[in-house]
């Protein structure tokens, strides 16, 4: 199957669907890549057995086959935090256990509002990363001290390492205020990564977080103006489709289903 350069599903749309189905799934849709975490989110509502790439060195080497075997790479790492009261330095094992499964970037999202001690982490991951040979990208979500795009580009600037980029999250970018404009202003070369969804300009939940992590639209079924974005982004940049849909999933509607709507959406915005 002729796959489109640079797609690939990204961890939460799956709500801990065990790593090695995960990539089977990612290649039965004709992605490329798939982001991943060591262990699965809190709560696994849709109650698979729990997994630990961690832990099970076992479930690391049956992971890397996969890979291989439906050639699928992992384009992200996730699960780090900036989180008060916390050092970074921590999770010196978790970075080596990122490259062990030949990841070639970290991402991190900071959640700290003492802006000084949040620069102080940042710039320790982009070195810890660099070390261990990962790129590094920095996530921003609104409401947050580091909230939106400016933010998070002046938090990037701040710490100067070439090694950290921003990671720029659709629903993130526009509900902050953010716009396509703000994007295309951007050095290319501070932009690492970019996650794709689509949600109302307006929310229904009270929960900005809850609605982020469950209840994401495709491409193309809410109200931000994708092609608007894409048309900002370097050509060469990998897209991850973010896109959880617990309601769906719940319902009966499986990963593929739910997912080759998402897979067909974004290359209908030309990604390719």
């Amino acid at each position: 199957m002729m796959r489109p350069r640079g797609i690939g599903i990204d961890f939460i749309s799956v709500f801990g669907l065990p790593p090695v189905q995960f990539v089977a799934l990612a290649a039965e849709l004709g992605c490329q890549h798939i982001s991943i975490a060591l262990t699965p989110m809190p709560g696994n509502p849709l109650g698979y057995p729990l997994w630990s790439l961690r832990d099970d060195a076992g479930l690391r080497k049956d992971l890397i086959a996969a890979l291989r075997d439906h050639d699928i790479t992992i384009s992200l790492g996730e699960g780090f935090l900036v989180r008060p009261g916390t050092d970074i330095c921590e999770a010196a094992g978790d970075m080596a256990l990122m490259r062990e499964l030949g990841i070639p970037r970290i991402n991190i999202v900071p959640i700290d509002p003492d802006w000084s001690r949040g620069i102080d982490q940042l710039s320790l991951f982009a070195e810890m990363a660099d070390a261990n040979g990962l790129a590094a990208t920095l996530e921003y979500m609104p409401g947050m001290r580091i909230g939106d795009l400016a933010t998070s580009a002046a938090a990037v600037t701040e710490v100067g390492n070439p090694n950290l980029r921003l990671l720029i999250d659709a629903m993130h970018l526009f509900r902050s205020g953010g716009g396509a404009a703000d994007v295309a202003a951007l050095a290319p070369e501070m932009i690492g990564y970019v996650q794709l969804c689509d949600v109302p300009v307006i929310s229904k939940y009270e929960s900005y977080a809850d609605e982020a992590r469950y209840y994401r639209l495709p491409p193309g079924e809410g109200e931000l103006p994708l092609q608007e974005l894409i048309n900002a982004l370097p050509r060469d940049l990998m897209l991850g489709l973010e896109v959880p849909m617990l309601g769906e999933a719940q319902a009966g509607i499986g990963p593929y289903e739910r997912l080759s709507r998402c897979v067909q959406a974004a290359r209908a915005l030309s990604v390719m």
